[in-house]
């Protein structure tokens, strides 16, 4: 039946409530979040502007800072007012947080695997790579990890939307998540759990599987090079981006590849807290600090 409007808005208690910390983390966090902005911006910008940046691998890191970037800015500025006073968020704020938060997510969780793809074909089919990795197939695959993206967040969001919120309105959290609200729910949260569980399988199951596949041929490939430094290269373009991958994914599965939603709240605020704010800040540091790449184009 819907809200019926019977809980208007939110308040988000945040990380902690100790007065103590308040300042001291909105300090830090607020370092981290310019750090993030900064960081992707500068990515984006590097790859954007540089010709000899325009490939198939770095058109996937253009994306992957620009996800990082949006579902950033979606997260911490309100993290950042819990801080500092009572974080009051609306109903409709916080639909709309929760279905930008999901959507960029799971885009990250498909750009990631993308990025895996790519780098399987680059250095188990180098013959096929033009071809393959075409800009018409990279835009192909990156509009079906934005739909897929869409899709899960409608999902999520027209599932939430049906519910009736009439158990508080405090969310111990900071930011409207989907394990918090749904234990604020005085309805029935079946189907909503059912979603959350074929949602999550679809799109962490998979590209699990497809990061396992893609990096096993890869690894083999690799012990088959015989030159030493050809080896490294490759084993260079792989690292990075399996730091991200096992960053996102490991925090990401802890939070929500589980039968309930529900669980510790401390313990998943940790965790979002990896997958949402840190990992959004090392990504640029993590693809840039050992990229030749990317320190010639600085220099040009």
């Amino acid at each position: 039946s819907g809200n019926d409007f019977s809980v208007t808005e939110f308040i988000l208690l945040g990380l902690t409530q100790q007065p103590e910390l308040q300042l001291t983390l909105f300090f830090l966090f607020l370092g981290i979040y310019v750090v993030t902005v900064v960081g992707n911006l500068g990515l984006i910008a590097l790859i954007g502007l540089n010709p000899h940046l325009h490939t198939p691998m770095y058109y996937f890191l253009f994306n992957l800072s620009f996800i990082d970037l949006c579902y950033s800015c979606v997260i911490s500025p309100r993290m950042l007012v819990s801080f500092v006073k009572e974080n009051i968020i609306s109903y409709v704020e916080c639909m709309a947080q929760l279905f930008f938060f999901s959507f960029f997510v799971i885009d990250e969780y498909c750009i990631l695997t993308l990025m895996a793809y790519v780098r399987y074909v680059a250095i188990c089919k180098p013959l096929l790579y033009k071809i393959t990795m075409s800009p018409q197939v990279c835009l192909m695959l990156t509009v079906c990890a934005y739909v897929m993206g869409f899709v899960g967040a409608m999902a999520h969001t027209g599932c939430m939307l049906r519910l009736n919120f009439c158990d508080g309105n405090i969310i111990n959290h900071f930011m409207c998540d989907v394990s918090p609200l749904l234990q604020l729910s005085c309805t029935s949260t079946f189907i909503n759990e059912l979603v959350i569980f074929i949602v999550l399988l679809i799109n962490i199951t998979v590209p699990s599987l497809t990061l396992f596949i893609s990096y096993t041929q890869i690894l083999s490939s690799i012990l088959r090079i015989r030159s030493t430094n050809a080896r490294s290269k490759a084993f260079s373009t792989c690292s990075s981006h399996m730091i991200t991958v096992c960053l996102f994914f490991g925090s990401a599965s802890f939070i929500y590849f589980k039968p309930s939603p529900a669980g510790s709240l401390a313990q998943d605020k940790v965790s979002t807290i990896f997958n949402t704010i840190v990992g959004p800040m090392m990504n640029p540091f993590i693809y840039s600090l050992r990229n030749k790449d990317v320190h010639v184009a600085l220099r040009l």
